[in-house]
C-alpha cells in the first residue's frame, strides 16, 4: 500500500466509506487517514469484575458475555437494552441511539469487553451507550494497554464508522506495511533533533506500546510539523527581502539629536533597543520587516517618531496608518506639536479629508515637501504619489487586512518601504515565532518610569451600588469614565439591546444637566461615532458607553475609571488591552471588572489574572493557555494554526529548536537555486488540505 492511495482502494473502506470520510473529515488518501490522529488514549489494561463496579466519573472496562438482548419502546423512544454478565454479576448495558446497527452485532452468547462509564439508575448501575470490543480482538492487542480513541461525527458511527472502526482501518494498513512512507528528515537532522524515525512515529503514535513511546512519537511528529512551518515563514521572509531593494538610510542627522535632547524625559532602554534595531535596518538595502510589541503606554509612538525623523533626515517619507479617523487625528495632533517646530511637516489624510485638501497634498507629497504623512484607510487610494516613500508605518496592524497591507508596502515602485509593524496586543514569545516568524521581532517591555498601575477590581451584580456610587466620586473629583459592553457578533442584538438598557440606566442614575454621556457602537455612523468621541475628548461629556470599538483609538488622560460590563465574556488579552484606555494621565486610575455571580472556573482564572497582574505579556500567555491560539491567530488573517499536535502553550522549547534550526537552513540555502530535496518534500507533505501552512507561501 502506497502513502497516496485513495482511501476507495483501501481495504475496509470502498468507494462509499471513502465519500463520507471526505464530507465528514476531509480524509481522501492513506496519508490524510494516518494523520488523522487520536485525540485521546484509553488505558485499558485494568478490567474490573462486575461485582466490584461502583458509579464513578471515569471510565472502566469490563468483561463477560451477553445474556440477553431485548428493544423496548418504539418511535423516538425505542433503545436497546442488553445485559452482559461474569461470573461475579450482571450488569445492563443501554443504546438510545444506533438501536438497528447494535442489534446486528450483539448477539446472545456473544463475548466482550465493554468500556464505559458506570451511572446509577433506578437502585441499579447501567452502562449508556458503551464502547464494545470483540473479546478476540481484545486479547489480541492487549499488549497495547493505551487504546486510541479518534474523532469521528453522528452521520459517520449511523454508517458504522465509529471510534472503533477507523482504529481498525488504520491498525490494518499499519499492519499491512506502507511502501513508501517518507521519510521526511535526513539523518543529521534527526540526530540533531534527537528524534525517531517517521515509520516508528506512525506506528506509536496510533498504538503506542507504552507513554514513553507516545511521547516519542508525539515529539517526531511535532518537530517536523514545526519545522514545516518555520521553513516556510523563513522562506517567506527571504522572498520579501528578494522581491525588490530598499532604500539605505545611513545618517541620523542633527534633527534627530535635537529631538531627543529637547524630549524633557528619559527613554527608557527597551525604547533605547528598539530605535537602535530599526536604525541597523533601515541603513540596509534590503526592507524592514520588523513587528514593534509593546504594552500599552510603553512608549512605542516616539520609537515611531524617531524612526520618522531619520527618514526625513535621509529625505525619505514616512507613512503612519492606523485604524480609526479619531486616533489619526490624534496622533496628527501629538505628532505635528513635535515635529513641526523641527521644519518637518506633517500632514493628515482620511475618508473625510475635503478634495481640494486632498488634492494639495499630492502636490505636496509628489513635490517632497511632506515628510510624515498620517492617516487611515484613504492612504492606500489610487493616485496617492508614493515616489518619496521610505518607511511605512502601520500602527494596530491587525485591524487592516492583509490585501490593505499588501497594496501600502509593495507599491510600484523601483524600491521597496520599509515596514514597521506596531502592536499593543501582547504577544505570547511562542506566538510570535510561529505567526510573525516572517518579521523581525522588537520587544518594548518596560513602562516609562512614573506609571502608576491601574487598580484593577471584580465586581458582581451584588456590588453594583457601591460601584455607581465609586463612579459618581471620580466624577465629582473631574475624572471621567469608560463604560464598556461586549459585542459578540453571534448574539449582535441581544448585546446592542443590553448596551440600550445600560445606557438608559445610567442616564436615569447621572442625569442631565448635571451629567453628560456618550454613546458609541457599530450601528452608528461614523460621523456619529467621532462626533461623540469627540465630545469625550473635550471633557464635554462625563461617562463614554461603549462596545469594544474604543479598544483601539481613544487617548484621554482625564478618563480615569474603565467599568468592563460582562467582563467574563471577553478574553484576557481584550480585557487587558480595554484597561489599557486608562492610565494615561497622572491620577490614579481603575478598572472594574462586572461579571454575574454564576462563573466558569476559566473565567474566574481570567478575572484573578487581571486583578493580580498589569503586565501583557503575562496576561498573554495565560489567554494562550485558556484559550488557545485562536484567540490571537486572527490578527494574521493566514489559517497559519491549523496545527496537529504542537501546542503553543506547552512546546516553547521546541519552537525555538526548530525555528533555530531553519533560520540556520534557509541561510544556507539563500544562494541556491531551490531548497534541498528534502525540505521540499517536508513543504509538501505539509501543503494538503491536511494542514493549511500553504496559505502563507
Amino acid at each position: 500500500m502506497q502513502w497516496h492511495t485513495p482511501l476507495t482502494y483501501i481495504k475496509g473502506i470502498g468507494p462509499q466509506r471513502a465519500l463520507w470520510l471526505k464530507a465528514e473529515l476531509n480524509i481522501e488518501t492513506l496519508k490524510d487517514l494516518l494523520f488523522h490522529f487520536p485525540f485521546r488514549y484509553n488505558d485499558r489494561t485494568l478490567v474490573y469484575k462486575i461485582s466490584e463496579i461502583t458509579e464513578r466519573e471515569e471510565f472502566i472496562q469490563i468483561k463477560g458475555n451477553i445474556t440477553k438482548v431485548q428493544i423496548q419502546g418504539s418511535g423516538f423512544k425505542k433503545r436497546l437494552h442488553a445485559v452482559c454478565c461474569d461470573d461475579t454479576g450482571c450488569v445492563e448495558l443501554v443504546w438510545f441511539k444506533g438501536v438497528k446497527w447494535m442489534e446486528k452485532r450483539i448477539v446472545t452468547g456473544s463475548k466482550w469487553v465493554v468500556f464505559g462509564k458506570a451511572t446509577r439508575y433506578k437502585n441499579s448501575l447501567s452502562f449508556a451507550h458503551p464502547e464494545l470490543t470483540s473479546l478476540t480482538e481484545f486479547e489480541q492487542y492487549q499488549g497495547a494497554h493505551l487504546d486510541p480513541v479518534y474523532s469521528t461525527t453522528e452521520f459517520l458511527k449511523s454508517k458504522s464508522l465509529d471510534s472503533n472502526a477507523i482504529k481498525r482501518i488504520i491498525r490494518q494498513v499499519l499492519s499491512s506495511g506502507i511502501s513508501d512512507l517518507p521519510e521526511c528528515l535526513p539523518e543529521l537532522v534527526k540526530s540533531t533533533l534527537n528524534c525517531i524515525s517517521r515509520s516508528t512515529a506512525f506506528n506509536q503514535i496510533h498504538f503506542p506500546k507504552d507513554p514513553q513511546a507516545l511521547e516519542d512519537a508525539r515529539k517526531r511528529l511535532k518537530y517536523e510539523e514545526m519545522l514545516a512551518l518555520q521553513l516556510r515563514m523563513q522562506r517567506l521572509r527571504l522572498r520579501q527581502k528578494a522581491q525588490k531593494p530598499s532604500v539605505s538610510m545611513p545618517i541620523i542627522g542633527p534633527l534627530f539629536n535635537t529631538f531627543y535632547s529637547q524630549l524633557g524625559f528619559e527613554l527608557t532602554q527597551a525604547q533605547k533597543q528598539a530605535i537602535k534595531e530599526i536604525h541597523n535596518d533601515l541603513k540596509q538595502n534590503s526592507p524592514m520587516n520588523r513587528l514593534l510589541q509593546g504594552d500599552v503606554g510603553s512608549g512605542k509612538t516616539i520609537v515611531a517618531v524617531m524612526a520618522a525623523i531619520i527618514a526625513h533626515s535621509n529625505g525619505y517619507q514616512t507613512w503612519l496608518m492606523v485604524p480609526t479617523e479619531i486616533l489619526a487625528q490624534q496622533h496628527y495632533q501629538g505628532i505635528s506639536n513635535v515635529l513641526n517646530p523641527l521644519g518637518i511637516q506633517v500632514r493628515i489624510l482620511t475618508g473625510s479629508t475635503a478634495a481640494r485638501d486632498r488634492h494639495e497634498i499630492n502636490t505636496a507629497l509628489r513635490e517632497n515637501r511632506v515628510s510624515v504623512l498620517i492617516g487611515t484607510h484613504a492612504l492606500i487610494e489610487d493616485g496617492i504619489p508614493m515616489n518619496r516613500l521610505g518607511l511605512v508605518i502601520i500602527d494596530e496592524q491587525h485591524r487592516f487586512g492583509v490585501a490593505q497591507r499588501a497594496k501600502l508596502t509593495q507599491p510600484s515602485m523601483e524600491t521597496m518601504p520599509h515596514v514597521l509593524v506596531m502592536t499593543a496586543t501582547p504577544i505570547p514569545r511562542t506566538l510570535a515565532m510561529t505567526v510573525y516568524g516572517d518579521l523581525d521581532c522588537t520587544l518594548i517591555n518596560e513602562l516609562p518610569p512614573g506609571r502608576k498601575p491601574i487598580i484593577t477590581r471584580h465586581a458582581t451584580e451584588s456590588q453594583r451600588l457601591s460601584v455607581l456610587g465609586f463612579m459618581r466620586a471620580q466624577i465629582e473629583q473631574g475624572r471621567q469614565i469608560y463604560v464598556v459592553y461586549p459585542l459578540i457578533e453571534e448574539s449582535e442584538t441581544l448585546d446592542y439591546q443590553n448596551l440600550q438598557q445600560g445606557y438608559e440606566s445610567l442616564v436615569q442614575e447621572f442625569q442631565p444637566p448635571h451629567f453628560q454621556i456618550s454613546i458609541v457602537h457599530g450601528k452608528m455612523s461614523n460621523e456619529q461615532k467621532t462626533f461623540e468621541m469627540n465630545r469625550f475628548v473635550k471633557g464635554q461629556t462625563q461617562i463614554m458607553v461603549a462596545t469594544t470599538v474604543i479598544e483601539v483609538g481613544v487617548n484621554v488622560p482625564n478618563a480615569s475609571v474603565m467599568v468592563i460590563e460582562s467582563s467574563e465574556r471577553f478574553g484576557l488579552a481584550q480585557l487587558h488591552q480595554l484597561r489599557g484606555r486608562v492610565g494615561r494621565g497622572t491620577d490614579q486610575s481603575y478598572c472594574i471588572l462586572m461579571t454575574g455571580l454564576k462563573l466558569s472556573q476559566d473565567s474566574r482564572t481570567r478575572m484573578k489574572t487581571m486583578v493580580q497582574s498589569q503586565n501583557g505579556f503575562e496576561i498573554s500567555e495565560m489567554d494562550l493557555k485558556l484559550r488557545g491560539p485562536g484567540s490571537i491567530e486572527g490578527t494574521r488573517q493566514s489559517g497559519l494554526l491549523a496545527l496537529k499536535l504542537t501546542q503553543l502553550a506547552e512546546d516553547s522549547p521546541l519552537i525555538a529548536q526548530t525555528r533555530e534550526l531553519a533560520l540556520r537552513l534557509v541561510q544556507e540555502s539563500q544562494h541556491s537555486p531551490q531548497f534541498p530535496s528534502w525540505i521540499q518534500e517536508l513543504l509538501s507533505e505539509y501543503q494538503s488540505s491536511t494542514n493549511d501552512f500553504s496559505r502563507i507561501a
